[in-house]
């Protein structure tokens, strides 16, 4: 009898190897559980139509791109049918196995993970397990009921996901934001996404924690019982954004809030306008593309004797080079760097010689600093960046720099950088900058205004509001792009 039973299980399990997870039940009743799960197993298989083996080939991923979810065991960017039939022919010998055959995270693949993947297809699933954008592995209980989010992206896509009643906290940025957020900005706040009011967030019960930073380990630490989530939105990697960590977190909530449709509606809008933009700007040769230089506003507090500038991996840098773009720090050796700063001096400055500059301002910080000059949604009048940038091409070091020169020196809004286009928004603007012939037929703020319609469901027109860059784009008699057409006069009116 222990013969059989220990042959049973060589065909039902199979151990998940070097995964540091659990392998086999241990103890004297070791046999009657696994008759137990052959049992369940077996019974599930009667309830789900099951795809036949002889279509394990249609199993193959043909993706680059992977949907990091456990389930997805063939390794492709969606859920479906064909996973079932790749782990059957795991369990059986036939295909080899990967990461995500271990649906239900056990620690072994066997018929439970079938089980559990034709749940995950039909969203009838007890949880979930991801790679968070830290490519570690998260498991969310199901259904999500209670969220708690940090910042504004991950604000911005529960409303494209169209899950904002699953809210009840919010961090500093959205609760101080309440013309982009009027319904999320009255919910009890948490405080600053840096380091949150850990009791006040376990006093609203939340199932989920999406949080905008990458360190997540206090607050797993500080937060038990609660699937604390980074998703990864600060990478969107636009010169590939089918296969960005990104587009990666936008599925995963998908999945994970069971808005699987509204996911792939988002992506397939995003990532078309990326492209559309990108097949235009690649045909440019580099020796025709201007010289741009991304940096920080001067804040005092990060300095105003040298610039911070942005390494390959930050969305501005990105946004720039999709854009048309010669992006001059990209010969520096920490270009290519994980981290996203770079401190420059004037005299590199000087001697690289922009031929446009692009100042990237913030109104909020992670911290909870408010700081100026003001900008974005809740601001109409764009004198504070006028001010700002007057200041700054008024600098006697920067005075023989060509895009001083010429004026090609721009402030942007931060929303830009962290807002849940993933940097579509900012290159859309930035292309029509830097080459308006070659864009002549692009809007970018059609698309801003789309996004804010179709997407974030507000009621917000921003022909009439908003400061998002200064000097606004002139897009014919009366109408800007950037701020509100009110200013039209004043702005053709300066020298």
């Amino acid at each position: 009898m222990m013969d059989n039973v220990e042959k049973r299980e060589d065909v039902l399990w199979k151990d998940c190897e070097g995964k540091g997870r659990a392998k086999r039940l241990g103890g004297g009743h070791e046999g009657a559980l696994n008759m137990c799960a052959f049992l369940i197993a077996f019974i599930f298989a009667f309830l789900f139509a099951a795809i036949p083996v002889s279509a394990h080939n249609q199993a193959e991923s043909t993706h680059q791109f992977t949907l990091e979810i456990y389930g997805n065991a063939n390794e492709d960017d969606t859920i479906d049918m064909r996973d079932v039939t790749y782990i059957k022919l795991v369990i059986f010998g036939k295909k080899p196995e990967t990461e995500f055959c271990d649906a239900n995270y056990d620690g072994r693949v066997s018929m439970l993970d079938v089980v559990q993947t034709k749940l995950i297809i039909v969203g009838k699933e007890g949880e979930l397990t991801v790679l968070d954008g830290n490519g570690e592995p998260v498991t969310v209980h199901k259904p999500v009921k209670r969220i708690i989010v940090e910042y504004q992206d991950n604000a911005e896509l529960i409303r494209i996901l169209d899950a904002k009643d699953k809210v009840v906290g919010v961090d500093f940025f959205i609760a101080q934001n309440e013309i982009l957020f009027p319904d999320l900005s009255k919910l009890p706040c948490v405080g600053a996404m840096h380091r949150p009011d850990y009791e006040a967030v376990l006093s609203l019960n939340p199932d989920l924690l999406l949080t905008f930073s990458p360190e997540t380990g206090e607050k797993k630490e500080k937060l038990p019982g609660v699937a604390v989530l980074f998703l990864g939105l600060y990478y969107p990697n636009l010169s590939k954004p089918e296969d960005s960590r990104f587009t990666n977190g936008v599925r995963k909530l998908g999945y994970i809030l069971d808005k699987e449709e509204e996911a792939e509606e988002y992506i397939n809008w995003r990532t078309g306008w990326i492209n559309k933009i990108k097949s235009r700007t690649k045909k440019v040769p580099d020796d025709e593309k201007p010289r741009v230089f991304v940096c920080a506003y001067p804040y005092p507090h990060i300095g105003t004797t040298t610039f911070r500038t942005y390494a390959k991996v930050d969305t501005l840098t990105q946004m720039s080079l999709i854009a048309g773009g010669k992006n001059i720090a990209e010969d520096l050796p920490e270009f290519i760097q994980p981290s996203y700063k770079i401190t420059v001096d004037p005299e590199w400055v000087i001697k690289q010689d922009p031929d446009f500059i692009f100042m990237h301002t913030v109104r909020y910080t992670y911290s909870g600093m408010t700081l100026d000059p003001p900008h974005g949604y809740d601001v109409d009048d764009p004198t504070g960046l006028r001010e700002g940038r007057y200041e700054f091409m008024s600098r006697t070091e920067l005075a023989n720099v060509t895009a001083v020169k010429t004026g090609n020196v721009y402030i942007l809004s931060g929303n830009f950088r962290n807002d849940a286009t993933g940097g579509l928004t900012g290159t859309a603007y930035m292309a029509k900058l830097l080459h308006p012939e070659l864009f002549e037929d692009l809007d970018p703020e059609a698309i801003h205004q789309e996004y804010l319609t179709r997407f974030q469901r507000i009621d917000y027109d921003i022909d009439e509001h908003g400061v998002f860059v200064y000097p606004p784009i002139i897009k014919g008699k009366g109408k800007l792009a950037g701020i509100p057409d009110r200013y039209y006069d004043s702005i053709v009116a300066q020298p």
